[in-house]
């Protein structure tokens, strides 16, 4: 972050201009109370999952201990991003400091990219629970779930902190109007009057490692857990195996539909305008999905939620 000051000292802007979303800003009040809302749902929703994980010892397992961090690396993601998009319904054009943009841009993308390494780890669990049934205890221990987790965190930090480090270092001359609603990495780019090429093939490369190795192990994984159930003896084992999978596939989905249209290209300036409605799917639709698919398609946390209440009265 010395860096982001530094280059924020050699540059002639200052402070960037988020634009959010002008073509409708005169539904300001019904878009900031409808994101108000959808926050406060996926918040509430992911705390739910949280609280459930660690106050019932059922569920204190491997697959709800990565749930459950999956869940609190989601608050913090939307948290990095829905604040300031309800600043804009509210006042039109957010103005944002040079280092407060980047240190955005650096947290939203190491979050998000954290989020797609999990889903990879929640597809190895499954994997081993299902295909691995007698070895699945002592796999995944306690310390191997807390190393897993760690992991990435940590990969997710190291992969997104050059490239935005080495953004920030570029000159920025104006315009300093960000056509989107928070700092991201490519309409940064495009406003910088440097060479960008290289940055953004670095970029390019990195969301295509990230994005497609974790889909690779995801592939990996459920396309031996098919071949797992349909060979499973009953119609009531197979439910029961799919039903464990279903949720995680829904997310799998949504999650990947939008990045994949958002980062995976070579040339980071295009399609500005589309990539502003994917990215609402991304920070705001899909964070209040989530917690509704895995607990709504989950016994196991219905029987949690129904003891916690009763517990209550």
């Amino acid at each position: 972050m010395k860096k982001m000051a530094a280059a924020w000292n050699k540059t002639s802007v200052q402070e960037f201009i988020l634009e959010g979303f002008p073509a409708v800003q005169y539904l300001g009040n019904i878009l900031f109370l409808v994101h108000l809302l959808a926050y406060l749902a996926s918040l509430m929703g992911n705390t739910l999952i949280i609280t459930v994980t660690w106050a019932d010892r059922r569920l204190q397992t491997p697959m709800y201990f990565f749930l459950s961090s999956f869940a609190f690396v989601e608050c913090c993601f939307i948290t990095s991003v829905i604040p300031k998009l309800l600043t804009i319904f509210l006042s039109g054009r957010q103005a944002i400091s040079f280092a407060a943009c980047f240190t955005q841009a650096f947290v939203s993308l190491f979050l998000g990219t954290t989020i797609f390494f999990l889903m990879a780890v929640l597809s190895l669990d499954r994997y081993l629970a299902i295909c691995k049934p007698l070895r699945y205890s002592s796999i995944m221990s306690p310390k191997v779930c807390f190393l897993l987790v760690t992991a990435c965190l940590a990969l997710g930090f190291l992969f997104m902190l050059v490239p935005v480090v080495t953004l920030s270092q570029l000159s920025f001359c104006g315009p300093n109007v960000i056509p989107h609603f928070f700092c991201d990495f490519g309409p940064l780019a495009k406003l910088s009057c440097s060479e960008t090429k290289p940055i953004e093939t670095l970029f390019f490369s990195l969301a295509v490692l990230v994005l497609f190795t974790s889909f690779l192990l995801t592939i990996i994984a459920y396309s031996n857990i098919a071949v797992t159930i349909v060979r499973l003896p009953s119609a009531k084992e197979r439910k029961k195996a799919f039903s464990t999978c279903s949720s995680h596939l829904i997310v799998l989905s949504l999650m990947y539909g939008s990045c994949l249209f958002i980062y995976v290209k070579p040339k980071q300036t295009s399609r500005v305008d589309f990539n502003r409605q994917a990215a609402l799917v991304n920070t705001v639709v899909t964070p209040v999905l989530n917690p509704v698919i895995y607990t709504l398609r989950n016994k196991q946390v219905h029987q949690a939620l129904r003891d916690a209440l009763c517990r209550v009265k």
